[in-house]
């Protein structure tokens, strides 16, 4: 059977701005993205069904018999097990959202829906990214060490809490060095090639995954993850980091979500937090305005390719878009619109033969090339974000 993973339109505006340079599935939520998940739960391959303009860089692969399963939706065992009793033209949905069609072409309508009895993990808003989290990673982490042995923790100076192998698992060429590993709340999973640093202290659950480092004494909370080819120090809470970005120094990142090629400077610090302890609302795209989370606690959100100065200050429930470089002292709005530069003080645009330039280089940095299709991606997103960079329309009038 052929496997695409589709994106709910009602669903992506508010995932945004991950869905900006992705599909919903290929947010990582837990150790694994949505992708992999799914990849892994039904072993095989998958496509997807996204925005046209990034169908060339993630494209659908069809067939005569084509599931399509929703990629806002983290699977289970129930949920596997009811989509496999699918027939052609048949659907699964939940609360009037469709998780799963079988059908012979990649077209959604005219499926007949039955309502799914069972409980549903739907990443749906951007704060349940962080908001599922730690329970994503204890099922990501039954999936992938399941069957298998765990390397040796060979530190003397490594204090545990847990046991290695059931509660703790070290894939191949993972170093650890004069740490404190407590999984008594959860799992902790160090990938492959992975580093924890002298003195650095982390609980569980918490995901390190492959080639990522925890930097010397880093204190990391519960329920976090930094994905791959990552370097984090200082704190961290309840946190994820969805690869190949930076938060390599001291300060603190609560209830925060990074995308990728980010770079947090040094000193840089979330507010999770409000000082009247009001739910906090945050900037949504698909409203056009701030949106009432619900949550006591919700800190950063930040794009791909965003990245700010040395002893940033992020007030609670802040958005970043993706391209921006901020800087500066005091606190930014809590809303930073894509290909933003600057701060407090004011914001201009990053225009984009320099933010390619930029992401050109952090590429070269990690032995790696940004791709045509890439650049592609960015330049419909510097054109169809520019309605959001308000100070643009203000020097248009000067």
């Amino acid at each position: 059977m052929n496997v695409i993973l589709f994106d709910d339109p009602s669903i992506r505006q508010d995932l945004s701005p991950f869905t900006l340079t992705r599909p919903v599935s290929e947010i990582r939520v837990g150790i694994l993205t949505v992708t992999e998940k799914w990849e892994r739960h039904l072993k095989t391959k998958v496509s997807y069904q996204t925005i046209d303009y990034l169908q060339e860089k993630y494209p659908t692969k069809n067939s005569a018999d084509n599931l399509l399963v929703n990629g806002a939706v983290c699977p289970d065992e129930k949920l596997i097990q009811a989509i496999g009793t699918l027939s052609e033209e048949q659907g699964l949905s939940k609360d009037g959202v469709l998780l799963a069609a079988r059908n012979t072409n990649t077209s959604l309508e005219n499926i007949q829906q039955t309502e799914y009895p069972g409980e549903v993990t739907l990443i749906d808003q951007v704060w349940k990214i962080f908001q599922y989290n730690g329970t994503q990673i204890k099922s990501d982490f039954e999936l992938l060490t399941k069957g298998r042995k765990s390397n040796d923790l060979n530190d003397a100076h490594t204090i545990v809490y847990g046991e290695v192998g059931k509660d703790i698992f070290i894939e191949e060429g993972a170093i650890i060095k004069a740490a404190i590993l407590n999984a008594e709340n959860g799992p902790i999973y160090l990938g492959k090639n992975t580093q924890v640093q002298e003195g650095s202290m982390i609980r569980g659950p918490f995901a390190l995954c492959e080639g990522s480092h925890v930097n010397m004494g880093a204190k990391i909370r519960g329920d976090s993850t930094v994905g791959p080819y990552s370097k984090v120090g200082g704190e961290i809470s309840n946190s994820v980091i969805f690869g190949f970005s930076n938060k390599g120094h001291d300060g603190f990142l609560g209830n925060s979500v990074i995308g990728e090629w980010c770079n947090l400077g040094a000193d840089t610090n979330t507010s999770n937090l409000k000082n009247n302890y009001e739910n906090i609302k945050i900037w949504n795209y698909k409203k056009g305005g701030f949106k009432d989370t619900g949550l006591q606690f919700c800190g950063l959100i930040m794009g791909d390719h965003s990245k700010c100065g040395i002893n940033t200050m992020f007030n609670t429930g802040t958005v970043v878009g993706i391209g921006c470089n901020i800087f500066g002292d005091g606190f930014p709005r809590t809303f930073i619109p894509s290909f933003a530069w600057g701060g407090a003080a004011g914001f201009t645009t990053f225009q984009l033969n320099k933010m390619l330039d930029t992401a050109e280089k952090v590429y070269e940095r990690r032995s790696k090339t940004l791709a045509a299709s890439d650049k592609k991606i960015l330049q419909h997103l510097f054109e169809s974000t520019a309605a959001n960079r308000v100070w643009e329309k203000k020097t248009d009038k000067a």
